[in-house]
């Protein structure tokens, strides 16, 4: 069972899978930083921790499940010659979460700020259902992070130790992005424009219409890049 160790390729296939791993949790942790940010301050850091915590666990459950996720993508039934596999109605379902949950949220951020002119006060989300949420989104991020798992690698304590060493790295990094997006409203609501497309791309993947994620990283990094510039430049006109 530890026959890898001494293996130098899969020690490459680790380095890359954790790259991968990180790499497709991008949005998951914008998600849980947005997320949260309608809990109490008190329960923010309890909340980061169980939402990755369930993300890893949900994972290596998948792992574990290598069969069953891989029966995911047998044809469940067809519509007209168009199959319908498990994965695909995921996909769907989540895809229409996303963009149902990220439109709610630009909504809500405009309900917000008339409040907060009147009262200074933010309504806050209870603390299961935002764990529900996390869960829930979890199950989606997962599945495509560990079929990709599945597809790259077929050493099972490989693709379970890239997930835990991934989602280590996103804990540390999770507390900054969550306060970088709560500080600047305009990031924020950037984030949840990049939530809406990454749902419309769940949902052209639940139809076996691929659009290469490379476009959609592309699309938002230079987005962020530019929206950073004008946070850059205004606060330095400020200090003149």
């Amino acid at each position: 069972m530890l026959d890898w160790i001494w293996d130098i390729h899969a020690w490459i296939a680790l380095g890359t899978l954790v790259f991968l791993e990180i790499v497709l949790g991008i949005d998951n942790l914008i998600f849980l930083a947005i997320i949260i940010a309608r809990l109490p301050q008190s329960q923010r850091e309890k909340a980061r921790i169980f939402g990755l915590m369930l993300a890893m666990l949900s994972r290596i459950a998948l792992l574990v499940s290598l069969f069953w996720v891989m029966k995911l993508t047998a044809p469940l039934f067809y519509i007209a010659d168009f199959a319908v596999s498990g994965r695909d109605i995921v996909l769907f379902l989540g895809g229409l979460f996303l963009i149902y949950k990220a439109t709610g949220e630009i909504h809500s951020m405009s309900i917000e700020e008339e409040q907060n002119n009147q009262n200074n006060t933010k309504p806050y989300s209870a603390f299961g259902l935002v764990l529900v949420q996390i869960m829930v989104l979890d199950i989606v991020f997962s599945l495509d992070s560990v079929i990709t798992a599945v597809g790259m690698v077929d050493i099972l304590p490989v693709m379970i130790l890239a997930i835990i060493i991934s989602v280590f790295v996103m804990l540390f990094a999770s507390k900054g992005i969550s306060h970088f997006i709560e500080s600047h409203p305009s990031i924020k609501t950037l984030a949840l424009s990049f939530l809406i497309l990454v749902g419309v791309t769940l949902i052209a993947d639940s139809a076996h219409f691929h659009i290469p994620r490379g476009y959609i990283y592309f699309a938002i990094i230079f987005s962020l890049s530019v929206e950073i510039l004008n946070i850059y430049f205004i606060k330095s006109r400020k200090q003149k």
